[in-house]
């Protein structure tokens, strides 16, 4: 699934915003979950690009726009700055890839088995740790898109589509996104990418009703073995969160996303 984020969002959500520059946590007995806002000074960006790669800085130079350009540097670097304070080294981590783009730390960290990911969608960046776990995150924007039921149509399954498509007008939008952000963090979190077949699971989307995988293949959600849940890490955006290890929930760990402190350049 390719990402859909850009900035013309039109939905404000109820949770209290997350000032720019500011980050917050919530974790539980097995997650972790990191948010913070990526714009910062240009003396930040400078500072950030110096914990990239080579590979990193190549690929932040191909971007058209500052904007954009910035945003990305600091959001690989607090992943790195984020993986060095976990691991409790002060060097620069060093990540891998595997065969479809889902990085990883190297080989001589591999004694700490923590697995991470991290989405990012204009300025809010989300980031989850698990140790021991296959874990996929991912966080968008919620907005009006004019193609929506094109897309849901080529995109979600045919439970999960024809779910959408009995939302009324106001909460289409949040239903999509839904749908769209939980497929992601799942095929996030297997690994799989653009490789796995969309319509090979369904997942739940309707607003108010509880995030959960509902079928993988011709298995039932709840014995699949990975654990789903969302949450709204600003106002405006949704993300969902899958997890290996079936039956274990950490919504309730989401309420405390509402504080923010301010957050040191990376």
């Amino acid at each position: 699934m390719a990402k859909v984020c850009n900035s013309n969002w039109l939905y404000r959500g109820p949770i209290s915003p997350l000032p720019p520059g500011a980050t917050a946590s919530f974790a539980s007995d097995v997650i972790e979950v990191v948010v913070t806002r990526l714009d910062v000074g240009r003396e930040a960006v400078r500072a950030s690009a110096a914990l990239l790669s080579d590979a990193e800085r190549q690929r932040a130079s191909r971007f058209a726009f500052d904007r954009d350009r910035g945003r990305f540097i600091v959001a690989r670097a607090w992943l790195r700055r984020l993986l060095s304070a976990r691991l409790g080294v002060r060097e620069t981590v060093e990540l891998v890839y595997g065969a479809n783009g889902k990085p990883a730390l190297a080989r001589r960290f591999a004694d700490s088995d923590l697995r991470f990911n991290v989405s990012h969608c204009d300025d809010v960046a989300v980031y989850a740790f698990a140790p021991g776990r296959e874990i996929g995150v991912d966080v968008e924007a919620i907005r009006v898109i004019r193609d929506a039921d094109d897309i849901a149509a080529g995109f979600f399954s045919r439970r999960e589509n024809e779910a959408y498509l009995a939302l009324g007008p106001r909460d289409k939008p949040l239903g999509f996104f839904n749908c769209w952000t939980r497929k992601e963090a799942f095929i996030k979190a297997l690994g799989d990418g653009l490789y796995h077949p969309l319509d090979a699971f369904d997942v739940s989307l309707a607003p108010g009703e509880p995030a959960r995988i509902l079928r993988v293949d011709d298995t039932p959600g709840a014995d699949c073995g990975w654990s789903l849940d969302s949450f709204s890490p600003v106002s405006g955006f949704v993300a969902a969160v899958v997890i290996e290890n079936p039956g274990h929930r950490f919504g309730r760990y989401a309420a405390s996303l509402s504080w923010a402190r301010p957050a040191k350049a990376p």
